[in-house]
């Protein structure tokens, strides 16, 4: 049983009546920057030196009233005299008559959490992207490398992503950075129109032309250009890019005088690139010039370690938005913003996020039953309680023994659903102890 307690993630420990510690297990051990010999047998309180060891002694408390304490916002000491932010609960540890014997504590480290408030508190974010992924951090380093350069940039990645963000620190950090910043969605407009959009026209080009207009590669002229979705441009439209690419020079619709531009042009596409070439819907050589410095953006679904930023990002939004305040973000809640997929990738995550923050009360948790319905289907309020107090270790695994690991007969017996005993196993370290 101590190997088994040994491979869990979550700290515990256990104490006798009179609060001397019997048994410590790797990650309590980790955590307290204690080894287990140093600590068996010593006051819990001289180990743990939390702020409730004196007047709030949660093991007191389940000893006192027999009620087990879930959940409970606390910190520990570490030997190094650094603060820990943990979530403990507790229990009392009972014989084999059924008689208190003492208690029993698990914890886990809320470090990430309070490095996320610490992270937006400093705006961690790169030019108002927000992401700490290895996927994401290289971006941001790419970024930075080629901020000396005026080669043009092709940005790859799904609806929802940030392609946009991206674009914009691209523009942040170049030389540019003071000039014009043009953005066109080349795929908003009609053929013609967008030829006026992007190279003006002279008067009476056309029927509606009654007086001569600036295009935005030459009002852009000495900044940057963002093409947004221009992998819905026509061949035709696509041409012309080039030329300006390739030249630096164009024409007005319905005029012959060749002008010339000083544009660093940033597109952007959510299309398969590689199959609108070989469909013949986008021109080789246009890639090739565009993608001189290419960028792809990752799905949220590839980078779920950016989600608790994100989340904690929307919500401090929001709150200032509609003038509330998010106590915070219970397990079960996060659980289920992790383990969604996020077709609509961070776009997506905003709305649910904005969505919540509109039916949340003044000063709520942000509950499970706050979600949108497709998110929180077949959870409930209820079962939320249930999940985020932590199933006791030692209890979880009994489970799981007694029905030969299979999870769906443990989550019958614990009253959750699949997914929650799922969540708890990873939480504890024992996903992968059979």
């Amino acid at each position: 049983m101590n190997d088994i307690l040994d491979s869990l993630g979550e700290g515990i420990f256990t104490v006798d009546r009179e609060f001397h510690i019997t048994f410590v297990n790797r990650a309590a051990e980790t955590m307290l920057g204690v080894k287990r010999g140093a600590a068996i047998g010593r006051f819990c309180k001289d180990v743990l030196r939390s702020q409730y060891c004196i007047s709030q002694c949660p093991i007191a408390r389940v000893l006192e009233t027999g009620e087990n304490i879930y959940d409970w916002p606390s910190s520990i000491t570490a030997a190094t005299g650094s603060l820990v932010p943990i979530r403990l609960n507790a229990a009392v540890l009972k014989n084999g008559k059924d008689e208190p014997v003492g208690g029993v504590v698990s914890f886990r480290d809320l470090s990430l959490d309070a490095e996320v408030k610490q992270y937006l508190k400093h705006e961690g974010a790169f030019h108002g992207i927000v992401g700490r992924s290895k996927a994401m951090t290289d971006i941001f380093n790419l970024i930075i490398e080629v901020s000396d350069s005026d080669a043009p940039v092709l940005i790859q990645g799904e609806t929802g992503t940030g392609k946009e963000l991206i674009a914009n620190a691209v523009q942040a950090t170049s030389r540019r950075r003071n000039n014009r910043f043009v953005k066109v969605n080349c795929s908003s407009l009609p053929p013609q129109l967008l030829t006026s959009e992007l190279f003006g026209h002279a008067k009476g080009a056309f029927t509606d032309a009654v007086r001569e207009r600036v295009g935005r590669f030459e009002f852009a002229d000495k900044g940057t250009i963002f093409l947004d979705e221009i992998g819905e441009m026509p061949l035709q439209m696509q041409s012309q890019i080039l030329r300006v690419l390739q030249e630096g020079t164009f024409e007005r619709l319905g005029e012959s005088l060749t002008r010339k531009v000083d544009v660093r042009v940033i597109a952007a596409t959510n299309r398969d690139v590689q199959g609108a070439l070989e469909s013949g819907s986008f021109r080789d050589d246009l890639y090739y010039r565009l993608n001189v410095i290419p960028i792809v953006v990752p799905p949220l679904r590839q980078r779920a370690e950016d989600i608790p930023f994100l989340v904690q990002h929307f919500i401090k939004k929001y709150e200032l938005v509609y003038r509330k305040t998010i106590r915070n973000v219970p397990d079960a809640t996060m659980d289920i913003l992790l383990q969604w997929q996020w077709p609509g990738n961070a776009r997506e995550l905003e709305n649910v996020i904005e969505y919540a923050v509109v039916r949340a009360k003044p000063d709520d948790a942000f509950c499970v039953c706050l979600l949108p319905p497709a998110l929180r289907e077949g959870t409930t309020c209820v079962e939320r309680k249930q999940s985020d107090s932590a199933v006791d270790a030692a209890h979880l695994i009994h489970l799981l023994e007694k029905h030969r690991w299979n999870k769906s007969k443990v989550a019958e017996a614990l009253g959750v659903n699949r997914t929650t005993v799922w969540r708890r196993m990873k939480a504890l370290g024992i996903e992968n102890c059979r």
